[in-house]
C-alpha cells in the first residue's frame, strides 16, 4: 500500500490535538475539521489546515459523512482517523471512504460488523475460543423467549441491547415477575438511541472489574498486545479513572488473557488498534463483553507503560507496514488516567462555560492531553470531557503519589471540573487498596 501524505481527522476535542502531534512527527499533513461551535478550539491553528463543516449540532457536522468526504477530498486527503465516538465505528462511513479511494485508518467493515452487534460478537467470540459469559447465544427476539433462556441461566440476569452503549439499553433482572417489563424497557430504549431494539441475555456477574486489553493487528494476519488496563472505576458506566496494569491479576491470569486476547484478534484478521472489554469476577476468571473497534479515549496509559505511540502504529499498518514482534515491547511500571470533566464534581451535571484561567501540572511522567485554554469557552453541544491527566510511576504507589501532586497543581477556573472529585479518589483508602468494583461510584458518597 502507497504511503498515507495527508490525514484529515474526523473528530472534535482532544483527540485532534493527540492526533495531529504524531501525524507531524511523522513527517506528514493534517487536516482539521470543525463545526461552528468549535470555531475557536486551539487545534485549529495546529493542523496545517482546517475545514469547517457545518453548524454546532453534531448530526450537522461531525456526524455529516457527505460533509467530512467533501472536506477530505478538497484538502486532497488520501487517509482519514477517526478517533472515537461519531463515526469512528460507522460502517457506512468506512464504505464510503474506500469509494472515494480514502483509506480509513482503522479495521474493514467486515470486521466492524461482526463486533458492532453484542449478540453476534459473543457468537464469535466462542468459535474464537474466547471465553464469554453464559447467556443467550444469540438475539432473543421476544419475552417468551426470554423467559426461557433466563430460566436456563438463573437469576439474576442482564438484558443487553445488541446495539447498546454508554449503558443504555441495560437492565438488571432479579426477579422472573419482573422479566417482561424490564426486558420490554429496555429494548424500547435501546429502539429510542440506537434505531435497534434487539436484545440478548447475560448472566448477571456481581461485584465484577472491568478488564480490558489493548491489541494491535496488521495486514500480514501478525498480532500483538499492548497490555491491559484496569476501567472499573465508573460513573453509569462511564468510565472516570483507568489504569495498566491491572493489578487485580496474578502472572497466570494475566499471561492468559493476553493470550486470548491476541488470539481473537488473528481470528477476526483484524487491522489496526482495538480493544477487547473483559468482565473478571473475584476469581480472577474474565468473560468476554464487547470489542471497540477503534482507540479508546484511555489508549495514553498504555502507551505510558510500553513506551509505544498507538495513533503511529495504526497509520503505519494502515500504510501497510508489518507490527513489532511482541517481544520487543517492554512493558514498565504504573500508568494513572484522570478523565478532567467540564462537570460539578459532586452532582457531575454539564457546566459548560468560559475558562478564565487554566494551569496543567508538569514535571517528569505527567502527561495532559487536552485542546483547553485560558479563555476558551465549553460549548454545550457536546461530550463534557475537557482533558485527560496521565501519569508514570515505577509502581502502582509512586503512580498514584505522582497523580496526587500533578492534580494539586491542575488549576481551573471559571467553571467547574471533576478535579475536587479526583483529588478525594486518590486519597480514598479503597483506591489506594485496590478495594472496589465497577458498582463503588454507584453509592459513593464523597
Amino acid at each position: 500500500m502507497a504511503e498515507i501524505k495527508k490525514i484529515l481527522i474526523a473528530n472534535r476535542g482532544e483527540i485532534v490535538q493527540r492526533a495531529i502531534r504524531t501525524i507531524k512527527e511523522l513527517g506528514k499533513k493534517s487536516v482539521a475539521v470543525y463545526s461552528a461551535g468549535d470555531k475557536h478550539a486551539s487545534y485549529l491553528k495546529h493542523a496545517d489546515e482546517a475545514v469547517c463543516i457545518g453548524p454546532a449540532k453534531s448530526a450537522e457536522s461531525y456526524l455529516s459523512i457527505p460533509a467530512i468526504i467533501a472536506a477530505a477530498e478538497m484538502t486532497g486527503c488520501d487517509a482519514i482517523f477517526p478517533g472515537y465516538g461519531f463515526l469512528s465505528e460507522n460502517q457506512d462511513f468506512v464504505e464510503i471512504c474506500k469509494l472515494h479511494n480514502i483509506k480509513f485508518i482503522g479495521p474493514s467493515v467486515e470486521v466492524m460488523d461482526m463486533m458492532a452487534d453484542k449478540s453476534k460478537a459473543k457468537e464469535v467470540m466462542v468459535r474464537a475460543g474466547v471465553p464469554v459469559v453464559p447467556g443467550s447465544t444469540g438475539a432473543v427476539h421476544t419475552v417468551e423467549d426470554g423467559l426461557k433462556i433466563a430460566r436456563e441461566i438463573g437469576y439474576p440476569v442482564m438484558a443487553k441491547a445488541s446495539a447498546g452503549g454508554g449503558g443504555r439499553g441495560m437492565r438488571l433482572v432479579e426477579r422472573e415477575e419482573d422479566f417482561a417489563n424490564l426486558f420490554t424497557a429496555a429494548s424500547s430504549e435501546s429502539l429510542a438511541a440506537f434505531g435497534d431494539g434487539t436484545m440478548y441475555l447475560e448472566r448477571f456477574i456481581n461485584n465484577p472489574r472491568h478488564i480490558e486489553v489493548q491489541v494491535l493487528g496488521d495486514s500480514h494476519g501478525n498480532a500483538i498486545h499492548v497490555g491491559e488496563r484496569d476501567c472499573s472505576l465508573q460513573r453509569r458506566h462511564q468510565k472516570v479513572i483507568e489504569e495498566s496494569p491491572a493489578i487485580l491479576l496474578d502472572d497466570e491470569a494475566r499471561a492468559k488473557l493476553h493470550e486470548v486476547a491476541v488470539q481473537a484478534t488473528k481470528f477476526l484478521k483484524y487491522e489496526g488498534a482495538g480493544t477487547f472489554e473483559f468482565l473478571a469476577d473475584d476469581q480472577q476468571n474474565f468473560y468476554f463483553m464487547e470489542m471497540n473497534t477503534r482507540l479508546q479515549v484511555e489508549h495514553p496509559v498504555s502507551e505510558m507503560v510500553s513506551g509505544l505511540d498507538l495513533i503511529e502504529w495504526m497509520i503505519r499498518v494502515a500504510e501497510g507496514e508489518e507490527l513489532l514482534s511482541q517481544d520487543k515491547i517492554k512493558f514498565r511500571g504504573h500508568a494513572i488516567e484522570c478523565r478532567i470533566a467540564a462537570e460539578d464534581p459532586v452532582t457531575f451535571l454539564p457546566q459548560p462555560g468560559k475558562i478564565t484561567e487554566w494551569m496543567v501540572p508538569g514535571g517528569r511522567n505527567v502527561r495532559v492531553d487536552s485542546h483547553i485554554y485560558s479563555g476558551y469557552v465549553v460549548p454545550p453541544y457536546y461530550d463534557s470531557m475537557i482533558g485527560k491527566l496521565i501519569v508514570w510511576g515505577r509502581d502502582r504507589e509512586k503512580a498514584i503519589n505522582i497523580m496526587k501532586r500533578a492534580l494539586s497543581e491542575f488549576e481551573v477556573e471559571g467553571i467547574r471540573t471533576t478535579i475536587p472529585f479526583h483529588r478525594k479518589m486518590m486519597e480514598n483508602p479503597d483506591f489506594i487498596s485496590n478495594n472496589y468494583t465497577t458498582k463503588y461510584l454507584d453509592t459513593y458518597k464523597g
